[in-house]
């Protein structure tokens, strides 16, 4: 199975995403909301229907972008969300997308790439975030398989991976995830170094 645009297409086709909840989750909608300075530049990378997008526009941020490489989301964000520019809206390879930003918004993004991209990642927000720029969200913390999306992982393996380029802040289970991920996410905020 190839985790390329046509697959994404297809899953949103087929109404196969049960990775969308519907709305913002509680652990990004408390980290937003302390959030004060509201003319950071964001990012939030495979954005999907992008509940989090809709959430900071409705409160006040208006420099947010959101990336897909799957237009039907990006299509799906444009009819349902009135205060939102199209130049907001980005059909791009996360790998091949080129600007800067103070924060990047991770909510079902990493745990959709393949396993092996993860490096890739780690360098791809590095380069993407000012310095002392800031990537904060949701991992999953449960055992990595071969079966998914979604791919799981742990503490242990985010530590390693992302400790050499960020200040590992904040990665502790979410206290507040919604019942059915309830002790399988880790919230985190990571700092450039």
């Amino acid at each position: 199975m190839k985790l390329n645009s046509t697959y994404w297409e297809e899953r949103y086709k087929n109404k196969e995403t049960g990775w969308d909840v519907g709305t913002i989750t509680t652990p990004l909608k408390e980290y937003i909301d302390q959030i004060e300075d509201k003319s950071i530049k964001i990012l939030i990378p495979g954005a999907g229907n992008s509940y989090e997008l809709e959430y900071l526009l409705n409160n006040g941020f208006e420099n947010v972008f959101v990336l897909d490489y799957a237009q039907a989301p990006l299509d799906n964000i444009q009819h349902r969300i009135a205060n939102c520019k199209p130049n907001q809206l980005i059909k791009s390879d996360f790998f091949e997308h080129q600007s800067n930003y103070d924060l990047i918004l991770e909510q079902t993004f990493f745990c959709a790439l393949d396993p092996q991209l993860r490096k890739k990642y780690v360098e791809k927000t590095t380069s993407l975030l000012h310095p002392k720029g800031k990537i904060a969200g949701l991992l999953f913390q449960f055992p990595l398989t071969e079966v998914g999306p979604p791919f799981g992982g742990s503490k242990v393996e985010y530590i390693d991976l992302f400790q050499d380029q960020f200040e590992i802040k904040t990665l502790e289970t979410a206290n507040n995830s919604i019942k059915p991920r309830h002790g399988n996410e880790l919230f985190f905020i990571f700092i450039k170094k």
